[in-house]
């Protein structure tokens, strides 16, 4: 058994480090993944080739220790049977309670971080390159499968036979490691046959592979946690995947089966005529028309309305036949051909100016300072201005660092297309939609770099739009691309977010300078209006006055000839006359008090002192009701 283990061990070991050698030669990614499992193959058969050493010394410490017994006759000394008599069985089950889980916790690490690392390192376009010598590679990992297969199925069979659970763990892998080598293989045979894409279709299996295996591995250490100890029990090793065993050896799925039904259905199911007879002989041809009515069902195919078809036949397009128009079609089955479908009615679409990055919830009001796009990813045009932000002359234009008349300039602008020829574009160049994203790039670059920013900005932006369809189309035709521009729209065109604050308060330095001449204005316009309003009753109260002085002079020098023929007819009379109307006039609100005595002696006393108030004489008494 412990031959057996070694054996596995330095098969893994050597198709590990030639399978390494061969893949990396060769570029294939297949190849260069499973080399993973090739160390997990080996860490898993070195540590359980060590376990098994392990038992083996403990069986035969326990040999030997029944040896002294019988020969000693059962003294006391042989009859003690604690741990310190035992140092094999105490090395055994620290191994197992200590370093059996953490190669497991270490396990699931690497079969996690290997599937990730790989997957992130494959996703790089830098990644894929062309296989060099498949034949070659393909020869040596036709070599590997032959070597680790027969192994691998010796050292299964061994292990079952006899009940070896050590074995099983390596044997597994080995097998596994097998079946990894045929896909190597199946992978290297379509790349020569024309199919590159099938070797990175198989990486990325393995590494889903990986993370399956790190998920089993995580629950397996889970249970093991909650896993009741029972004494004297044999357990399956922490390390022995399940999921590589099932991999590794199908055949055993139908045991799997056989048991669950004879445990579902209380006796003996796989023992009946029926199961044997029928069922194991039956299964290989139902499982090989299953894959027959597969590959008859990719005979045909169906397309839909506002789409069109390619189909090929071993990589190259068949003449007459493409492309195919809606409706039901009958080809060869896969992978002979293949059917590329792509909508040719439908209205497509990209956008010029931004990139892929994180979206963000739509806003209903978008500022300058945030992006209009929703995503993080904004390139910023150089646009030309017409009127320099600053001048100088003369010997201070040298001296000076002078503005350059250009700006920045942000927004995306969409590009919407129609296919219109379906065999151009997909033939004609290698990347159609890359190409023609590229074009627009250029035309929109070429275009703003000749524009006024305030004319794009602007009223500018639909002739702009017009003008770069134009250009845009011209371009892809001179590519034969088959596309048709439908429409080029300048969208949320603003300055870039870094800059919008300068940007707007330059507006508003703008605003405030209209609004201030609008004020001044409106003060010209109010002072002008009351200035003359001013003027004119000035020269109307001017006239007025003037008016009155006249009429009074010429009514004083009537009145004083008419005073001086009633003077000459009665002096004395004009006289007292005039007096008294004097008097009246200057005693129209004085008190007055009449005093009528003669002849007599008494003395009068007046006080001429207000004691009441003139208004509460003159206040109003009700009449009395009656």
């Amino acid at each position: 058994m412990q031959k057996n283990g070694l054996i596995n061990l330095l098969a893994l070991l050597a198709v590990g480090l030639a399978g390494f050698a061969v893949a990396r030669y060769t570029n294939s990614l297949a190849g260069e993944v499973s080399v993973l499992f090739l160390g997990l193959g080996i860490l898993v058969a070195a540590v359980s080739w060590f376990q098994m050493r392990l038992e083996e010394n403990e069986r035969l410490e326990k040999l030997e220790f029944d040896e002294l017994a019988k020969s000693r006759g059962g003294s006391a000394l042989f009859a003690a049977k604690d741990a310190e008599s035992f140092p094999a069985q105490r090395s055994r089950d620290q191994f197992e309670r200590f370093f059996v889980p953490i190669f497991t916790v270490l396990l699931c690490l690497i079969e996690a971080g290997g599937a990730y690392l790989l997957w992130r390192w494959m996703s790089k376009p830098a990644t894929e390159v062309p296989l060099k010598e498949p034949l070659k590679a393909l020869a040596m990992y036709s070599v590997f499968l032959i070597v680790l297969f027969i192994l691998g199925k010796f050292s299964a069979t061994f292990a079952r036979l006899e009940n070896h659970r050590f074995l099983r763990a390596g044997a597994s892998y080995v097998l596994f490691n097998a079946f990894l080598c045929l896909a190597v293989v199946i992978g290297l045979g379509a790349d020569y046959g024309g199919y590159p894409k099938v070797d990175l279709y198989i990486a990325q299996i393995f590494c889903g592979l990986s993370a399956l295996l790190a998920v089993e591995t995580l629950i397996g250490l889970t249970l093991e946690m909650y896993r009741p100890r029972v004494k004297g029990k044999v357990n399956r090793p922490l390390y022995d995947s399940r999921l590589v065993g099932l991999l590794g050896q199908p055949e055993g799925l139908i045991t799997t089966a056989a048991q669950a039904l004879d445990y579902q259905f209380g006796f003996q199911v796989s023992e009946t005529w029926f199961y044997r007879l029928f069922f194991e002989k039956a299964l290989k041809w139902l499982v090989l028309g299953q894959a027959v009515v597969l590959v008859l069902s990719t005979c045909f195919v169906v397309i839909d309305a506002g789409e069109q078809a390619l189909l090929e036949r071993c990589g190259k397009p068949v003449e007459g036949r493409t492309p195919l128009e809606p409706g039901f079609h009958a080809k060869l089955p896969w992978p002979i051909d293949k059917v590329y479908r792509f909508r040719t009615e439908q209205i497509q679409s990209f956008e010029v100016g931004v990139r892929p990055g994180v979206e963000k919830e739509p806003e209903s009001v978008v500022l300058w300072t945030v992006t209009h796009t929703g995503k993080e990813q904004e390139d910023n045009f150089l646009v030309a201005n017409r009127e320099p932000a600053s001048a100088a002359s003369g010997l201070e234009a040298e001296k000076s660092k002078r503005t350059p008349p250009v700006s920045l300039l942000t927004g995306s602008i969409p590009v919407e297309f129609q296919i219109t020829n379906l065999v151009a574009w997909v033939y004609n160049n290698e990347d159609a939609p890359s190409l023609l994203q590229d074009i627009a790039t250029r035309e929109v670059v070429r275009r703003f770099v000749s524009a006024d920013m305030a004319e794009i900005m602007s009223h500018g932006r639909l002739e702009a739009g017009l003008e770069l369809a134009r250009r845009i189309q011209s371009a892809a035709d001179e590519h034969h691309l088959g596309a048709r521009i439908v429409s080029v729209g300048l969208q949320d065109m603003h300055p870039p977010v870094k800059v919008a604050p300068n940007y707007e308060q330059v507006v508003a330095a703008i605003h405030k300078k209209q609004a201030m001449i609008l004020a001044a204005q409106a003060y010209d316009i109010r002072t002008n209006a009351l200035a003359q309003a001013d003027a004119t009753n000035i020269v109307n109260h001017a006239s007025a006055n003037r008016t009155a002085r006249e009429v009074g002079a010429l009514a004083k020098a009537g009145l004083f000839t008419n005073q001086i023929p009633a003077f000459t007819a009665a002096p004395s009379v004009y006289v007292q006359r005039a007096y008294l109307d004097t008097f009246t006039r200057a005693t129209a609100n004085a008190r007055k008090y009449l005093w009528l005595t003669t002849n007599t002696h008494d003395v009068l006393t007046f006080d001429l002192q207000d004691s009441i108030a003139k208004d509460l004489l003159s206040v109003n008494v009700p009449a009395p009701k009656k």
